[in-house]
C-alpha cells in the first residue's frame, strides 16, 4: 500500500485493536482504488482493447468517444486517457469534482440532489450520444452518485431534487429511488443506450449498489429497464411522494443489442480485502452480509450478533435510516456508530467502524471508530448521546470525541462498510 487513506490515522490508533482496524480498513480503501481498477481490467495491445479479457478490434471503429457520470468518472476518465490516449475523438464526463484531462471535458455536479450546476454536463453527454455513428465506439463509465450527477432533460432537475427530499423521510431503499429516477430521465433506465443506437457500447460499471442489481447502479443507463411507468406511480403513491411527469424507458431490445456491460468493481471487493487483511493479523474473518439495507438497529443487530474473539465481522450495504425533523449534521455511519454506543454493544475488547467508502458520510469524514475510549470521552464531556441521535447530529459528538475517520473523497464509490473486531489485550 503505497499511501494512507486515512489522514488522521496516527491520531486515531491510539491502542493495539485500533491500529488493527484502521489498517483494514486501509485496505478495503486501497482495494476499490479507481486508477488501479480501471488499469487491472482494461488494456491496449497495438489495436486491440481488451475489456476484462474481451477483445475489441479498435481499427473496426471510426471515432472513440467516453461519456461518464458518478463519483469515479473523473478518475476513472483520466485513466482511460492514459491508456488510450490520441484515440480518444471527444468525452464528456460529470463527478463531484473536475480533473485535468486532454481529451475528456469533466464537469463537477451537485450531489446526492441534482442541481443545474449538473444540466450542462447532462446535454452535452446527449448531444454526443445523439450525433454517434453506427461505426462509434462508446466508452461509458457508470458510477455510484450517478443517479443524481446525470440529469437530462433540464426538467429532471427539478423532480430529482424533489424526489430525493420526499424519500430522505420514508427510508426506502435505493432501488426504489431508482426505480422512480429511471422514468424522469431520457438517459437513465436504458435511454443513454437508446440515444447512441446503433453505435457500440461498452459500458464500465464500478458499482456502489448493495447486492449486485448492477442495472440500479446510476439508474441503469445502459441497462434495459423491467420497469414501466405504472411501477413508479405505485412507489409514488404507496409513499406519498407527490406529483411527477413520468417517462416510459426504452422496451425495444434492438437498443441494447451492441452493448455490453462490463462490472468492474462492488463492495466485494472492498470486503474481500478487508477479509485478506484481517488474516494477516491471524484474525478469523466472517462476512455477514454485503446486502444489507435494513434499518440501522436490526444492522447492528446482525452485526454484533456474529461477535466473537479474534474475529473481524464485516459487513457492507445501506442501512436505512428515516430523517427526522432533526436539523443536524452526519450520515449514516455515525448515526449507526452513535446507535451502537446507545444499545451498549460496544465492549472493552471491540472496535466497531461504520464508514463511507466515497469518503463523505454525507458530510467531510468516512465515519467514526468505536470502542471504549470513545466512550469514556463522550461520558467525561457529559454528551447525552439521546440528544444528538434524536437530532441527527452524530457528526457534533463524534467531533467532539475526537473519533472521526478524515479522508476526503476518495473517488470511489461501492456502499458503506462496516468492521466489529474483537480481540482481547488490544487496550
Amino acid at each position: 500500500m503505497n499511501k494512507r487513506f486515512i489522514k488522521n490515522f496516527d491520531e486515531l490508533a491510539t491502542t493495539p485493536n485500533r491500529k488493527i482496524a484502521l489498517e483494514i480498513v486501509e485496505a478495503g480503501f486501497d482495494a476499490i482504488s479507481t486508477e488501479k481498477i480501471v488499469n487491472s481490467s482494461v488494456s491496449l495491445a497495438g489495436n486491440f482493447l481488451f475489456i476484462k479479457g474481451k477483445e475489441y478490434n479498435l481499427t473496426k471503429f471510426k471515432e472513440i468517444k467516453i461519456v461518464g457520470f458518478g463519483k469515479s468518472s473523473c478518475e476513472a476518465a483520466l485513466a482511460l486517457e492514459k491508456i488510450l490516449g490520441s484515440r480518444i475523438k471527444e468525452g464528456v464526463v460529470i463527478g463531484l469534482h473536475k480533473v485535468v484531462c486532454e481529451y475528456i471535458e469533466t464537469f463537477a455536479g451537485t450531489h446526492p440532489k441534482p442541481s443545474k450546476s449538473n444540466i450542462e454536463a447532462g446535454r452535452k453527454i446527449y448531444e454526443i450520444l445523439d450525433q454517434s455513428q453506427k461505426d462509434d465506439l462508446i466508452i461509458v463509465i457508470v458510477s455510484g452518485g450517478g443517479s443524481a450527477l446525470l440529469s437530462y432533460p433540464e426538467s429532471e432537475v427539478c423532480q430529482g431534487a424533489k424526489l430525493y427530499d420526499a424519500f430522505l423521510k420514508c427510508g426506502k431503499t435505493i432501488t426504489e429511488i431508482n426505480n422512480v429516477r429511471k422514468h424522469l430521465s431520457l438517459l437513465k433506465g436504458g435511454g443513454l443506450a437508446k440515444a447512441a443506437y446503433p453505435a457500440t457500447i461498452i459500458g464500465l460499471v464500478f458499482s456502489d449498489v448493495p447486492g449486485d442489481i448492477f442495472e440500479d447502479v446510476a439508474s441503469g443507463p445502459t441497462y434495459k429497464d423491467k420497469t414501466t411507468i405504472a411501477d413508479a406511480k405505485k412507489i409514488i403513491a404507496e409513499n406519498n411522494l407527490g406529483e411527477f411527469d413520468l417517462i416510459e424507458t426504452p422496451k425495444e431490445d434492438n437498443y441494447f443489442d451492441n452493448v455490453s456491460n462490463f462490472v468492474l468493481i462492488s463492495n466485494k471487493t472492498a470486503v474481500e480485502a478487508m477479509a485478506k487483511k484481517a488474516q494477516e493479523f491471524n484474525l478469523k474473518a466472517d462476512v455477514v452480509s454485503t446486502d444489507l439495507y435494513d434499518e440501522i438497529e436490526k444492522a447492528l443487530e446482525k452485526i454484533f450478533t456474529a461477535k466473537k474473539e479474534n474475529v473481524v465481522v464485516l459487513a457492507a450495504g445501506e442501512p436505512s435510516i428515516i430523517v427526522g425533523k432533526g436539523e443536524g449534521k452526519g450520515g449514516r455511519n455515525l448515526h449507526m456508530g452513535l446507535q451502537a454506543i446507545k444499545n451498549k454493544m460496544i465492549d472493552k475488547d471491540s472496535v466497531f467502524i461504520s464508514f463511507a467508502s466515497d469518503g463523505m458520510d454525507n458530510s467531510d469524514v468516512a465515519g467514526a471508530i468505536i470502542d471504549k475510549n470513545t466512550i469514556e470521552k463522550i461520558e467525561k464531556l457529559g454528551l447525552n448521546i439521546d440528544n444528538y441521535l434524536d437530532s441527527f447530529n452524530s457528526y457534533s459528538i463524534f467531533q467532539k470525541s475526537g473519533d472521526m475517520i478524515i479522508t476526503g473523497p476518495t473517488d470511489a464509490n461501492v456502499s458503506d462498510l462496516m468492521i466489529l473486531l474483537t480481540k482481547k489485550n488490544g487496550k
